[in-house]
């Protein structure tokens, strides 16, 4: 699952141009960048990018700070 702080047009635009087919959630309230350390309230103008792998008990088994393009991803699928 991704989350960005765009709105749902954006989000959904956002991800038929990258294929994706996971969900995208719509924090446009920041709530859930405030609670992954994204953003530091919501008077924030965006969240910066981060990412959590979520285990199959729901507990955070690895976060990275920042996220990002690049080799990003690579690092993620070692992990995995």
């Amino acid at each position: 699952i991704g989350c960005s702080n765009d709105n749902i047009q954006a989000n959904a635009a956002f991800a038929q141009s990258e294929g994706f087919t996971f969900p995208l959630l719509c924090d446009t309230s920041l709530e859930v960048a405030i609670a992954f350390c994204a953003a530091p309230d919501a008077s924030a103008s965006k969240a910066k990018r981060v990412a959590a792998l979520i285990d199959e008990t729901g507990k955070i088994a690895n976060f990275w700070d920042p996220a990002g393009k690049g080799e990003f991803p690579a690092q993620v699928l070692a992990t995995l």
